[in-house]
């Protein structure tokens, strides 16, 4: 790791997913304005996280990732942010209940605007425009106005995340995150949802719990508060790139946009732009594997991305699709794992399930979803490996974007609320439920 590389040498290297703005002064000004914007999170904060995920990759712990697929400038409410914090804390303890293992809590929030796309352009009833690549580029509405790439966007995504991070570190620090809140955050849920009623269960044995260690005097700092960080994909480099800065304690260049960022499927180069500028800085990073993966790919990518082998920097996340992970992962563990690389595995069960619909919605069997879990955990216990996290695109909201699970959600219910302006989520109750078949998993891991 050594100096921050420039945006003119990351844009020679031919950077991909990258939006053509028309007006370079205007690039500039935004640009600009991000370089002298206070840090949204701290490389110490950074370095900790690290920590945890090192703690994964061990098998001492498990990773939960989990948020929108493409958040919206709309959707920064204080109800919102609540509503998917929420989720992921419900799924946190039944995690950690369940299955006796430390969960480490990492949010797909307060930086996730930005969204890859398999073509640049969009056409709707003879009409072509440029495809909306999330609210950081362009607008969503279909209209040559809102469809122009506009840079100062980017300014409005850092504005954006630093409101949800204050929300989030209000909320995990003000009381809304003290475990004396099992119940309350069930309320409105527990009564028609039999998911919701086993997590009663779940929350009424954490209160005994709670309530003999109270009576013995015990009551540490981490009943009242948990630690979350933040994460997205690091694909605007405008963007992570002016918000990468030297830590004045370590002379080491952090991305202080998030505490985590990843390198996606259609960016991840050997010799691209956005391996480039991930290998550069401390914080601890991930990539993307899909099934075209090949085993020495995943070495080259360790060695360009890790090459100390620290533990908790590198994180595999393996988007196979159910059908094609039980052939394709164990050839990437065995070789990893013989290479004695340090490397948490993390599995993100969506982005390898999707199709269309009969009603023309994007969308994902719920089943595949457990179906490519499953796989995961099947692989890393034949070969004694730790299955270490599962990286899930959910919202706290009763959406119906995922066909299945305990509501039955079909094809034609998909209209009632689907609400993603990209890819489908999980709504509540399947991440909920997604909790409890994972923790099942976990117990025999």
């Amino acid at each position: 790791m050594s100096a921050i590389p420039t945006l003119e040498q990351l844009h020679a290297l031919d950077p991909k997913q990258q939006p053509t703005y028309p007006d370079a002064g205007a690039v500039d000004t935004a640009v600009a304005r991000l370089r002298t914007a206070p840090p949204l999170v701290f490389a110490g904060e950074c370095d900790d996280l690290t920590e945890k995920i090192a703690a994964v990759s061990r098998g001492e712990a498990f990773l939960l990732q989990g948020g929108d697929c493409a958040e919206t400038f709309a959707g920064v409410t204080a109800d919102n942010v609540r509503n998917k914090l929420r989720v992921l804390l419900q799924m946190a303890v039944v995690l950690t209940y369940a299955a006796s293992v430390p969960v480490v809590k990492l949010g797909r929030l307060a930086g996730q605007y930005a969204k890859p796309r398999s073509s640049d352009m969009e056409t709707r009833d003879g009409v072509t425009l440029p495809a909306y690549r999330g609210d950081a580029v362009n607008g969503y509405d279909f209209t040559p106005e809102a469809r122009i790439p506009d840079p100062q966007r980017l300014v409005e995504v850092y504005n954006n995340s630093a409101a949800t991070l204050n929300l989030v570190r209000a909320f995990v620090t003000g009381g809304y995150a003290d475990l004396r809140q099992v119940h309350t955050w069930n309320t409105d849920f527990v009564q028609n949802s039999p998911f919701g009623q086993r997590y009663e269960a779940v929350a009424d044995e954490i209160e005994r719990a709670l309530t003999f260690m109270q009576a013995i005097g015990a009551d540490p700092d981490e009943f009242h508060r948990v630690d979350f960080h933040s994460s997205h994909e690091a694909l605007l480099l405008e963007y992570e790139q002016s918000l990468t800065r030297i830590d004045s304690r370590t002379d080491a260049p952090y991305n202080v946009s998030a505490h985590f960022v990843w390198i996606g499927e259609r960016t991840r180069q050997l010799d691209g732009a956005h391996v480039e500028l991930l290998s550069r800085i401390r914080n601890p990073i991930g990539i993307k594997l899909g099934p075209t993966t090949t085993p020495d790919d995943a070495l080259a990518y360790a060695a360009r991305l890790n090459p100390d082998n620290t533990p908790g920097r590198l994180t595999f996340i393996t988007r196979f699709g159910a059908g094609k992970i039980r052939d394709g992962l164990p050839a990437l563990v065995e070789k990893v794992t013989a290479e004695g690389l340090n490397v948490a595995w993390v599995c993100d069960p969506m982005h390898g399930n999707t199709f269309e619909a009969s009603s023309g919605y994007k969308t994902r069997r719920f089943d595949d979803v457990i179906d490519e879990v499953q796989g995961f955990f099947d692989v890393h216990r034949s070969l004694g490996t730790w299955p270490g996290g599962v990286h899930v695109e959910l919202t706290g909201d009763d959406v119906t974007e995922c066909v299945g699970g305990g509501e039955e959600i079909d094809e034609a219910g998909l209209a009632n609320r689907y609400e993603s302006v990209c890819d489908p989520r999980l709504n509540r109750v399947q991440s909920l439920e997604l909790s409890f078949l994972v923790a099942e998993m976990l117990r025999k891991a």
